[in-house]
C-alpha cells in the first residue's frame, strides 16, 4: 500500500507538469522558474546586507501583499545558469551576510525544482553565509499530504538554508515594528533545529 507521504509527493511532482493558471488566465507548463526583481545589499530581508532573490509565482495571494505583481509565474524574466552566477558573485564580498529568496512564493512545486540545485550550488560556494527564505506555508505545512508545497523537494531545500520565515501575510495582524516579518502570526525559524526536532523551533534572531 502506498503511504500517504508518497502519494502526496506523487501529486506534488503532476502539479509540476500540469499547466498552471497564470493571473492572466493563460495556461501554460511551467518547466522553469521566472524572478522579478534580484537586490544587492538588501538590509530589510535578513539579518546583516544580503542578496535577495524575488521569483515569480505565488497562488496563495495574500491578501494587500507588497509584491503581487510576482503572484504571475510569467512575471519577469527567466531564472537561467547566468542569473546564477550573477548571484554568486554578488554573494562574494566578505560585507555580504547571505542569500534571501522570496517572491512570489518559493515553495511553489515548480519552483522548488528549479532552486534546490541552486542552493545547494551556494552551500557549496559559501558555507559560512546564511540562506534564508520567506514562505507563505508554514513549516507544519510543508510536511502536511495534500499541501502544494509537500513535494519531493521540499526536505532538500530545507536541508540547504537556515532560516525560514514561515506563515502568510495577514492585513489584520500587521505589525511595522516586526522584524524581518510583516504580520505577527509569522515565525522566523531555526531550520536545523526543527528539522532535527520535527517541530518548529523559533530562531534566536
Amino acid at each position: 500500500m502506498e503511504s500517504g507521504q508518497n502519494a502526496g509527493n506523487k501529486r506534488a511532482s503532476a502539479t509540476f507538469v500540469k499547466n498552471i493558471r497564470s493571473r492572466g488566465g493563460v495556461d501554460r507548463p511551467v518547466l522553469f522558474m521566472n524572478y522579478g526583481n534580484i537586490k544587492n545589499c538588501d538590509i530589510a530581508d535578513g539579518v546583516g546586507v544580503r542578496v535577495s532573490l524575488f521569483v515569480s509565482g505565488c497562488n496563495n495571494r495574500c491578501e494587500n501583499c507588497f509584491n503581487p505583481e510576482t503572484w504571475d509565474f510569467n512575471y519577469g524574466q527567466p531564472f537561467t545558469e547566468q542569473t546564477e552566477n550573477q548571484i554568486i558573485e554578488m554573494l562574494k564580498p566578505p560585507f555580504i551576510s547571505g542569500l534571501t529568496v522570496l517572491g512570489g512564493e518559493p515553495f511553489e512545486p515548480s519552483n522548488q525544482k528549479a532552486l534546490l540545485p541552486f542552493l545547494k550550488k551556494v552551500k557549496q560556494i559559501y558555507p559560512l553565509k546564511t540562506i534564508w527564505m520567506y514562505s507563505g506555508f508554514t513549516f507544519e505545512e510543508m510536511f502536511t499530504d495534500g499541501v502544494r508545497a509537500n513535494t519531493e523537494w521540499v526536505r532538500e531545500i530545507l536541508k540547504t538554508i537556515d532560516v525560514l520565515v514561515d506563515g502568510k501575510f495577514v492585513e489584520a495582524k500587521k505589525d511595522i515594528s516586526l522584524k524581518f516579518r510583516g504580520s505577527s502570526n509569522q515565525r522566523i525559524l531555526d531550520v536545523k533545529q526543527s528539522l532535527d526536532r520535527g517541530e518548529a523551533v523559533i530562531a534566536n534572531i
